[in-house]
């Protein structure tokens, strides 16, 4: 056993007690190298989070601005579309409204062609029977002539040639003292078909009556006798 007393048990002792004293310098230099590595490395992962976070928050920044452009732009759009609806609602009402009077105007003409052509069946209608009645007057021209004295003349001047023909019957024999006298009656045919007193020469007071008298009866032969009587009245007054 060895006596603490020996000298190289101290030497021994202090040898590892330098030893142990080095490692623990060593590993506390070891501690103080990795804390001094941590460290830095700590700072340069801050600063690339703190720079990663920088350039996210700028590029979120211009993401919100891209958003807030979109949405102002499609707000924008949405306005104007809302405007060409309300242009395409307005202009499709007015093509209906057109439509429509389109189609009234047609049904107009379609009205006026069914009149026209009703007004002229009528008018063709009322012409030959026309034509038929004074074909029958020119007919009966010379009986009036041989039995009462009478001539019927036809009229048509330039201006009454948009009003159709006119007749005059002149009555002579009336005046003893002058049976060569012309008494005259002037009528013509209406569009209707009816007889239409123009004028008498001289003139008959009654002469308005007999008119609606042959308006009634269509009784010209009765007509004319009667014209015939109220000339000789007059006469003899």
């Amino acid at each position: 056993m060895m006596s603490i007393t020996d000298p190289n048990m101290s030497d021994r002792f202090t040898s590892e007690m330098e030893e142990i004293h080095s490692k623990h310098l060593k590993t506390y230099a070891d501690i103080i190298d990795m804390t001094t590595e941590l460290s830095l490395s700590h700072k340069q992962l801050v600063k690339s989070a703190f720079e990663t976070c920088l350039k996210k928050c700028a590029d979120d920044e211009k993401l919100f601005e891209t958003i807030k452009t979109y949405k102002k732009d499609l707000e924008q759009k949405s306005v104007a579309l809302k405007e060409k609806q309300h242009a395409i609602s307005e202009m499709m009402s007015e093509i209906q409204e057109k439509d429509m009077e389109k189609e009234k105007i047609i049904q107009k003409i379609e009205n006026l062609k069914e009149e026209q052509i009703k007004r002229k069946e009528i008018i063709e209608n009322q012409y030959k029977a026309n034509k038929k009645r004074l074909r029958n007057l020119q007919k009966a021209r010379l009986v009036f002539q041989d039995h009462l004295g009478l001539e019927i003349r036809t009229i048509l001047s330039k201006a009454q040639a948009a009003k159709g023909e006119k007749l005059q019957f002149v009555y002579r024999n009336i005046n003893p003292s002058d049976p060569e006298s012309a008494y005259v009656i002037t009528m013509g045919i209406k569009e209707n078909g009816s007889y239409q007193i123009v004028s008498s020469d001289p003139v008959l007071e009654c002469l308005s009556d007999l008119e609606t008298r042959l308006q009634e009866t269509n009784n010209l032969a009765a007509f004319l006798a009667n014209i015939r009587k109220e000339f000789i009245s007059q006469v003899r007054r």
